[in-house]
């Protein structure tokens, strides 16, 4: 979760350096998990988090839209495969889905979740935002991209839904967090969940979102469950 929020913190910075530039940036992005084997580590495993930027496009300022775009590139690269023989991954070498992050990994890595990190929020959408940053205040106090909320969501292969709502502001004991599962190994088995159904709670956004997001992950899923041995 915190490595979420990390990435979602960075990408509102470096989203809020570029406003204005050529290479300004979308709201949202993309992040694909991964984990290797690692004796070293106290859960026996290292988590590997690859993520793709986009510049600011029409058809990347539509989330929805966007994350369905996505779903026909991979099934078009994993058709390719079964045209070709070669095998085709999202990290690369050809025809990444990623731009950043840990993109070089190694064969035992296995794929375990994908995310979203939107910088859009109850607060407003990013363009808005990013423009009164940059407005006169009436009081003469003026925000900064640090004090704007982000947003993740994510699904892993175990069938866990989160959803992180990143807010600077929050108290203390507030993380923000939502998930269809406990997260808490001790959590009693008789704990009433009310996030269960996650994925069709809120607006209509936020549930085609989720719906977008599944059908990315289950083509992900599917076609990385199936690489060959080396």
């Amino acid at each position: 979760m915190f490595r979420s929020k990390r990435l979602n913190s960075g990408h509102l910075i470096e989203a809020d350096q570029r406003y204005g530039t050529r290479q300004a940036l979308g709201p949202h992005a993309v992040m694909l998990f991964f984990t290797s084997p690692a004796a070293t580590e106290p859960q026996g495993y290292r988590l590997h988090t690859a993520w793709r930027l986009f510049l600011s496009a029409p058809e990347s300022d539509d989330l929805p839209r966007m994350l369905a775009d996505l779903t026909r590139i991979a099934a078009t690269n994993i058709d390719h495969t079964n045209t070709t023989g070669r095998w085709w991954h999202p990290l690369g070498p050809e025809r990444s889905m990623v731009n950043g992050g840990d993109m070089a990994i190694g064969p035992d890595a296995a794929y375990v979740g994908v995310g979203v990190s939107t910088l859009d929020s109850d607060d407003g959408r990013w363009y808005q935002l990013a423009r009164t940053l940059r407005e006169p205040s009436a009081t003469g106090h003026r925000r900064s991209a640090f004090d704007l909320k982000g947003r993740c969501y994510l699904l892993l292969t175990d069938g866990t839904a989160i959803d992180i709502d990143r807010n600077p502001h929050a108290p203390l004991h507030y993380d923000g967090i939502r998930s269809s599962k406990p997260l808490d190994a001790d959590r009693p088995a008789h704990w009433h969940n009310p996030h269960a159904t996650l994925t069709e709670q809120g607006d209509y956004t936020a549930r085609e979102v989720w719906r977008q997001l599944t059908a990315l992950h289950h083509t992900l899923a599917g076609h990385l469950g199936e690489r060959p041995a080396t």
